[in-house]
């Protein structure tokens, strides 16, 4: 009985014996290993850090007014060509270069260069503009105060006697270099700001590196003490004046202001031993260690702005970046973003002003020959072209960023008019009134 149900459970011994083992190996299902998928390759290189060349004659120089040079795509294709693309990568990577592994207060009081100090000063004179041009009423509106214009022009007044104290070689040089200064604020007429604003700023310590004021021995001094010191003051000069995000990436940006804070900070804790890309989720480590390092600081600002908690949802761009490996996965992406996002953006380097510290290259246009008006009067930011019948704005349907036809009011200004109306924190909408 038990051998009966064997065979019906199991096949007899002799069953199997007699089983063709070639059949079997044809019906068993062949067993191929998988192949990890290779990780995709990003096809841009990782920009170096060129050499940056010795700083020209000033006998050889005839200083100029500033003016934009780029006002069309064959306009940035040569730029993009020429010496002075290589001289701005140089200086911009060789700052960030300064700052590896190195905390903000790295650079002690006792060494500071008195040309840093200067600047520091000039700096400090600006926050005290601000105090003397308080921000214009304006019945709880979002958008840019009219107030700013005071403080533009104010700066402009008080910029020669600044200068001066850098003792540059002559008027012209002081007109010349002060040009980049005044527009490292925002722009007078749109009252907004943007990163185009903040490049302008880096080609101010440029133009007096070329003089040669601020040597590569002050390039941590620069990245470190007084490129925060900026920060902290556009900071303060956006919340007073609400100056709306020029072009702003909007949720997709990493920040509606500012790019180069988180390439210098990506620099900083490029070999950090326990903080990791993944470490700005961890408000904890934010607010420790804010204080020290740019890009923990800029994450920890970005947060306290928003109305709705959590990156995923107010900076998906930033959270997405967490995942990264490690920091140099992180700072190579920085690097690779200027090229592309700011420096390979017509829209932002329409507004990039040309002298003879920063020369163009030949054959790039001009404002006096297109019709553009100059960067203080344009009405319209933004791309334009150049046409028969003289320069046209272009409105980009692609992105918020390619298109500063439309006004954005900043979260900044939304914060700052809920806390007048004694607002509670929570989920808010920003009121495009």
């Amino acid at each position: 009985m038990l051998s009966a149900i064997d065979d019906v459970i199991l096949p007899s011994r002799s069953r199997l014996v007699n089983i063709d083992k070639s059949q079997i190996h044809d019906k068993l299902p062949h067993l191929i290993p998988r192949k990890r998928a290779s990780p995709q390759q990003n096809p841009l290189p990782v920009p170096e850090t060129s050499p940056l060349p010795p700083p020209p004659d000033p006998a050889s120089l005839t200083f100029c007014e500033p003016s934009r040079r780029i006002l069309s795509p064959r306009d940035l294709e040569l730029f993009q060509a020429s010496p002075t693309y290589d001289l701005v990568l140089s200086f911009v990577f060789s700052l960030s270069q300064a700052a590896t592994d190195k905390k903000l207060s790295f650079v002690g009081i006792e060494e500071i260069p008195d040309a840093v100090r200067q600047i520091l000063s000039i700096l400090s004179s600006i926050e005290g503009t601000i105090q003397r041009c308080p921000p214009a009423d304006q019945g709880g509106s979002r958008f840019g105060n009219s107030a700013f214009r005071d403080f533009l022009d104010s700066i402009y007044i008080q910029s020669p006697s600044w200068h001066s104290s850098l003792a540059l070689p002559s008027p012209a040089a002081i007109s010349e270099v002060s040009t980049y200064l005044h527009n490292s604020f925002g722009n007078r007429t749109r009252i907004d700001y943007g990163s185009g604003h903040e490049l302008n700023f880096i080609i101010w310590l440029l133009c007096l590196n070329r003089l040669s004021k601020l040597p590569p021995s002050t390039f941590p001094a620069l990245a470190l003490l007084v490129f925060p010191r900026y920060i902290y003051l556009m900071r303060k000069t956006q919340s007073t004046y609400y100056l709306e995000p020029a072009g702003s990436h909007g949720v997709w940006g990493l920040d509606d202001y500012h790019f180069l804070p988180f390439l210098f900070g990506a620099s900083q804790l490029l070999h950090h031993p326990y903080i990791r890309p993944l470490s700005i989720h961890n408000e904890l480590i934010l607010e420790e260690e804010g204080d020290e390092y740019l890009y923990l600081n800029m994450v920890r600002e970005t947060m306290a702005s928003k109305s709705v908690k959590g990156l995923k949802w107010t900076q998906p761009m930033l959270d997405d970046i967490s995942g990264a490996k490690n920091w140099e996965k992180v700072e190579q992406g920085m690097r690779r973003m200027f090229v592309k996002e700011v420096l390979g953006k017509l829209p932002v380097m329409q507004h990039f002003l040309f002298g003879s510290l920063v020369p163009a290259a030949e054959g790039m246009s001009r404002e006096i020959e297109v019709g553009v008006k100059p960067e203080a009067e344009e009405k319209e930011g933004g791309e334009v072209v150049i046409g028969e019948g003289g320069a046209k704005h272009v409105h980009r349907d692609d992105a918020w960023g390619d298109c500063c036809g439309i006004k954005i009011p900043s979260t900044v200004a939304a914060n700052q008019e809920a806390r007048k109306q004694g607002e509670e924190e929570g989920l808010r909408r920003i009121p495009f009134d």
